[in-house]
């Protein structure tokens, strides 16, 4: 078809050969000053010197006009012949004595068409223009039955432009109104197309539906309604004959790691295993799985530097990335924690180690880092997702964006949450200091936190002893000076308040993870985002706690990554979309795929 040789599909072909502009031959109706026209004209003398003054006359407005070219070469006088008549355009002036004038006026080869403009010679660009000609709505509608009738119109007007068209894409300078958002709408359909083509249906290991209904009994607390909902829904998916790809999206605090521990529950007695990403955290689920699950269930742990329990004969393993170089098999639920942290080859390497005859592994792929609703809606076409939004908790904590002159009530506040055996935690965004940066580093505060209060302790990514001083600040310290190595899965019941450092150089989404480590079991949370640059974006952020709030928020500020690859940074992923601001057209776009 006519399209082919411009892209897979026709929506493809139109996305990647827009017109770069319009030219309008119909002759013009009237002289609008500051307007483009069209326009027959009489050449009646030509001069010419460093520039050419050429004098017509107009016999459609009965007047004159004069044309003026810069760098006029000799060609332009053939051009410009005197006493020939010409069809020319150009953007309509008025000189102080009131005569009409055109600059740099464009001779024109006939009238009565809008030419459409790709930005190619020769073959190329007829191929476009004939390509152009073919986009009509019978055409879009046999590829695209679903697609709403206002896109199919909008795009047939782009290759079928009338006169106020290309007079408001002058007016513009691009497209605008419906057709910019038609260009949208196929750009993101086109996205979530290709991310359904990607969503690969591999047949399971095993079935799991391990009734746990009388283990839930057993916890000596309540599920909220969230991790209920989120369970059920694994539970719907683990015992399917396809393996299930799911992840599950929690606000910072909302007790995902039960629902961690009811999965390996549902999956017994096959195995389950859970990769997180710092030992930490391994061992913090080690333990809390110890407490919460049955006895005669196997648990084990794998991290660099710690061993605990069988490998081989345990029913749920838990590790970091050392599981990756052990010989495990036999699992028939892979979890990852914090999945986010991960890159894309460790995630596919676990994935792999348990496949058997084209058969896989489940997998439950953990986050607590919310994303933001039109993300989710974009991802559901690869991923089945849960999401976790209430919390076991009510989370009562205050945010405040501080500077220089507030310090001294910080001090006094540090003091007052010291007198009530509460701790804090300081979080600084260097770990040496650096001529480009204005804040001081966590070596450099160290001594004056030291000298001013008892129980402060030091760590940050690269201090090998981190996980020793984090487990001694828990049990007997006053201050944590830390970098963001505790943004993600420590628990400390007795921190009441964090201070971020240089608040405005993170992401609002590590702001929110950073917060979350406040409040985590009821306790009246403080926040303070210390800046030598107040900005709306940490105002607006201190004024929720809502991680799904905060995240459409980053959003808006960042943009997106490249979903596609899975390569989840900052920057701008389309060219035509902004997911902060076009969530109506996705959900169009959604409810149109096939």
């Amino acid at each position: 078809m006519i399209f082919d040789k411009f892209g897979r599909t026709p929506f493809e072909a139109i996305l990647n050969h827009l017109p770069k502009s319009y030219l309008n031959t119909f002759l013009s109706e009237s002289l609008e000053v500051g307007k483009n026209v069209v326009l027959e004209v009489e050449v009646r003398s030509y001069k010419s010197l460093k520039a050419a003054h050429i004098l017509g006359f107009v016999p459609k407005f009965n007047c004159e006009i004069e044309m003026l070219i810069f760098n006029a070469k000799s060609y332009h006088k053939s051009i410009f012949k005197v006493d020939s008549c010409l069809i020319v355009s150009g953007k309509l002036q008025q000189n102080a004595m009131g005569i009409y004038t055109l600059i740099q006026p464009k001779v024109l080869k006939g009238t009565g068409e809008i030419v459409l403009n790709f930005g190619f010679k020769g073959a190329k660009e007829k191929s476009l223009k004939d390509f152009g000609a073919s986009v009509s709505l019978g055409f879009l509608q046999e590829f695209y039955p679903k697609v709403p009738l206002w896109v199919l119109k909008s795009l047939v007007e782009i290759y079928h432009p009338k006169i106020p068209f290309v007079q408001e894409f002058t007016r513009n300078h691009g497209f605008f109104g419906d057709s910019l958002a038609a260009i949208k709408f196929i750009e993101i359909y086109e996205y979530m197309r290709l991310l359904c083509l990607k969503k690969l249906i591999f047949p399971s290991l095993a079935l799991l539906n391990n009734p746990i209904e009388s283990w839930i009994k057993t916890l000596p607390f309540q599920l909220t309604q969230g991790q209920s909902k989120a369970i059920a829904e694994i539970q719907e998916s683990l015992k399917s004959t396809q393996a299930t790809r799911r992840v599950i999206v929690g606000d910072v605090g909302c007790g995902k790691t039960m629902v961690i521990l009811a999965s390996a529950m549902i999956a017994y007695p096959y195995r389950s295993v859970l990769m997180a990403p710092t030992s930490i955290l391994a061992k913090q689920l080690f333990l809390q799985a110890q407490e919460f699950l049955p006895k005669n269930l196997k648990i084990a742990l794998l991290t660099q530097n710690d061993r605990s329990g069988d490998l081989a004969k345990s029913d749920f393993l838990i590790g970091t990335h050392a599981l990756l170089y052990q010989n495990l098999s036999d699992c028939a639920l892979v979890m990852i924690d914090e999945q986010h942290r991960f890159g894309t080859a460790q995630r596919y390497a676990l994935e792999k180690m348990f496949e058997c005859d084209s058969k896989r592994a489940h997998i439950l792929q953990f986050s607590a880092t919310p994303i933001p609703r039109t993300q989710a809606m974009i991802e559901s076409n690869f991923l089945d997702f849960s999401f976790i939004k209430d919390l076991p908790f009510k989370k009562d904590i205050t945010t405040k964006v501080i500077g220089k002159n507030d310090f001294k009530d910080l001090l006094e506040h540090i003091k007052v949450e010291i007198q009530h055996k509460h701790q804090i935690i300081i979080v600084y965004p260097l770990v040496e200091e650096s001529e480009n940066f204005n804040y001081t580093a966590l070596k450099e505060s160290e001594e004056f936190w030291q000298k001013n209060f008892e129980g402060v302790y030091s760590t940050h990514g690269k201090d090998k002893n981190k996980q020793k001083v984090l487990e001694e600040f828990s049990d007997k310290g006053n201050i944590l000076l830390a970098t963001t190595v505790i943004e993600v899965g420590i628990s400390l019941p007795s921190l009441s308040t964090i201070i971020i450092v240089g608040a405005e150089r993170l992401g609002l989404a590590t702001l929110h993870q950073l917060r979350g480590r406040v409040s985590r079991n009821g306790l009246k949370g403080y926040c303070f985002l210390f800046t030598k640059q107040q900005t709306e974006r940490l105002a607006r952020f201190s004024q929720t706690q809502n991680g799904f709030e905060i995240a459409q928020m980053d959003l808006e500020y960042r943009n997106s990554g490249d979903l596609l690859s899975g390569e989840m940074q900052s920057g701008r992923q389309f060219a035509w979309v902004d997911l902060g601001k076009d969530e109506r057209i996705i959900k169009e776009a959604k409810n149109a795929l096939p």
